[in-house]
Parts: structure tokens; C-alpha cells; sequence
């Protein structure tokens, strides 16, 4: 009995669409954001101190490239809305470009905040131009990462039902 009513549903005239959105929490893409930080985060900073080969460019660069897509889904996770998706990774790209920048100033509370390793993976301690085009692919592929999981909460395949 108490399955009918969800037979009836699948095979009306709703599209499919309206009946993931239905059928499907609207918290799943915070839920998998949270889920992408778990993994993000922590590979984030054992690149940061990764001691084998390569260690210059995971330490500097690597870790660069997963700072930005770490703040995209931190945005994401809380704004959610689909307007938001292009010009998330943009203003990440921005301020984490200002933040490239301001390395080259040393005021006390700025060395401050740096002399903590947090404080140093999030502000950073020393100028690299070559930072920002992986500041520019970590955006893109953070962009690519929330379209995605945009993507799989529209199908319905984030929340595990059959849509």
C-alpha cells in the first residue's frame, strides 16, 4: 500500500526533474561539499608538508592549487545557489590574488597571524608569481567540482534514489 502512491508518481506526466527535486533533500549538496572538504582539506595540508619528491612544487604549489578549490566549496556550501557557481571561483580567484599580494607586506599583526603554521597555509608567507596560474587551474577545477556536484543534485544522483 505504502509503495503505490510512489508508483503513481514515476509513472505520471511529471517530468523527471520535478520528481528528483521532490524525492531529494535540498541539503545534499552541502552534504557532499562537506563530504569533498573532508577530503580537500586534509590532502591540502599533507601537501603542504610532504617531504618526498616533488616537495617544492606539493609544499608550494600543489597545496596552492588546493587552497582555492578548498575556499570554492566552502562558498558553495554555503551560498548554494546556481547563479553563484561562475562567479564563485572568480572572486576565490580575486581574493586569494590580494592575499598573493599582500605577502609582500610585513606589518606585526600580518607576521603575527603568519607565525602559526594555520596562519602561514592560509595568508602564506612569501610572494610567488608563479603561483597564480595554479591559484587559476585550482579555480578552474574547483569551478568544475561545484558544477559537478550541481549537476548530480539536478539528475538526483547525489541523494542515492533512482532519478
Amino acid at each position: 500500500m505504502v509503495i503505490a502512491p510512489r508508483i503513481i508518481i514515476i509513472n505520471s506526466e511529471i517530468p523527471r526533474a520535478t520528481i528528483c527535486n521532490y524525492l531529494m533533500p535540498k541539503y545534499s549538496i552541502r552534504k557532499y561539499c562537506i563530504y569533498s572538504l573532508l577530503v580537500v582539506t586534509p590532502l591540502g595540508f599533507l601537501f603542504k608538508i610532504y617531504p618526498g619528491p616533488g616537495r617544492w612544487w606539493f609544499n608550494d604549489f600543489g597545496a596552492g592549487l588546493l587552497y582555492e578549490i578548498f575556499w570554492i566549496l566552502i562558498v558553495f556550501a554555503i551560498l548554494q545557489k546556481k547563479k553563484l557557481i561562475n562567479k564563485i571561483p572568480v572572486w576565490v580567484f580575486v581574493i586569494t590574488c590580494a592575499l598573493e599580494v599582500l605577502q609582500l607586506w610585513h606589518p606585526k599583526f600580518l607576521e603575527m597571524i603568519r607565525s602559526s603554521f594555520i596562519g602561514r597555509a592560509l595568508i602564506g608567507t612569501t610572494f610567488s608569481w608563479l603561483d597564480f596560474p595554479h591559484y587559476a587551474m585550482g579555480c578552474y577545477l574547483g569551478w568544475l567540482w561545484i558544477r559537478w556536484l550541481n549537476e548530480r543534485e539536478k539528475m538526483g544522483s547525489l541523494s542515492g534514489s533512482m532519478c
